[in-house]
């Protein structure tokens, strides 16, 4: 599944990259080239980016529903027990 930006964020990506090349490498790319440069991030590198977000947010869902067992948890065979407690005998 190939990554996509919208066409604003691409725009803008794009000119993010040129804007790094001038002011931290004092080069110019221009806009071909840094098209060429984000669709080959997007291609090559993005992919371990958006592999690596999937498994923490399964990490995170995981440990979300261990969690949810503990809070929802109720233990059955409780109403003798609560009477006993009580000190509830026959009516």
């Amino acid at each position: 599944m190939p990554i996509e930006l919208p066409r604003d964020e691409r725009a803008q990506a794009i000119a993010s990259i040129e804007r790094y090349f001038n002011e931290e490498l004092d080069q110019r790319i221009g806009n071909i080239g840094a098209g060429a440069l984000l669709n080959f991030f997007l291609e090559e590198i993005a992919p371990l980016v958006y592999n690596q977000t999937v498994a923490d947010v399964q990490e995170r869902l995981q440990q979300r529903l261990q969690e949810l067992d503990i809070e929802c948890h109720e233990d059955a065979f409780q109403y003798w027990r609560k009477r006993q407690a009580g000190g509830k005998g026959k009516r």
